[in-house]
């Protein structure tokens, strides 16, 4: 391929691809700056909030309501922290790649600026806020609780990459969708207010009974999160679980949310908020 291409053309090819990273970087720090910088800790809340959100859960569930048998393994903290960790990496990713357009709006009017630089700056750099999240809440979990946790690294990275992949498919559709149709950001808040409760986080999916699994096998992040649960307890084997239906799913939504921003961008980047 590159054997067919002139000496300029290559060049030129690799100028766009030198500026594109370079763009996305740039963006990533601008998000930084703009959103945790005008705060005190500034990015380090990004990385406590999920802290915070595993040990409300845990102070309340197992203090409050004298919870002491997870579904899963011997330790509460360590079942709800794989559920919920891998929940609030969709849903803040997603989020955030789902507003990316209007974020960045003033800086799409530049050429050098397209709408895919943003989504990807976004995702990468919420993405990378929540795998390290993940990494210090597990980290601390297992060094400070007797979890008797046996670690199989190859299925968490599988549930990660498919939490990032929706978040970045939904997200990607949303992010045409939401200033596009208005009314839609408060008909996607209503149909997704649920799914806290709903993505097997306090429960097993074979917990429920059949027509409950039946209905929430279509719930991706159902899912995710098995898959998570099964690299920390080797007895769990999650043969339901479907990698393959969660990354079709994100893909399915990320090429329709592209091609449709592609046609439509400019308009929305033009319109009134």
């Amino acid at each position: 391929m590159t054997g067919l291409m002139s000496k300029s053309e290559l060049d030129a090819l690799r100028a766009r691809k030198f500026r594109t990273s370079r763009t996305v970087g740039a963006l990533m720090l601008r998000e930084m700056t703009t959103t945790y910088g005008r705060t005190p800790g500034g990015y380090l809340w990004a990385l406590l909030e999920p802290i915070g959100a595993v040990g409300m859960i845990t102070l309340v569930l197992g203090v409050g309501l004298r919870l002491r048998a997870p579904s899963l393994g011997t330790s509460f903290v360590l079942f709800y922290a794989t559920g919920m960790l891998t929940y609030l990496m969709y849903h803040r990713v997603q989020v955030k790649v789902a507003k990316s357009l209007t974020f960045s709006r003033a800086l799409l009017f530049y050429p050098g600026v397209t709408f895919v630089d943003t989504i990807i700056a976004r995702f990468f750099l919420n993405g990378l806020t929540q795998c390290m999240a993940f990494g210090m809440v597990i980290g601390g979990i297992l060094m400070f609780f007797d979890t008797r946790a046996v670690l199989d690294v190859p299925p968490i990275l599988t549930a990660m990459a498919m939490s990032l992949a929706l978040a970045l498919g939904i997200g990607a559709l949303n992010a045409f969708l939401m200033p596009r149709f208005p009314l839609w950001e408060s008909v996607w808040s209503i149909l997704t207010a649920p799914l806290f409760l709903i993505s097997s986080i306090f429960y097993t999916f074979e917990d429920l009974p059949d027509l409950g699994q039946t209905i929430l096998w279509y719930n991706p992040i159902v899912h995710a999160v098995a898959i998570m649960r099964k690299g920390f307890y080797p007895s769990y084997d999650a043969t339901w679980a479907s990698p393959l239906y969660v990354f079709g799913l994100s893909m399915i939504c990320m090429f329709l949310g592209i091609v449709f921003l592609g046609r439509y961008h400019r308009d929305i980047i033009n319109q009134d908020f």
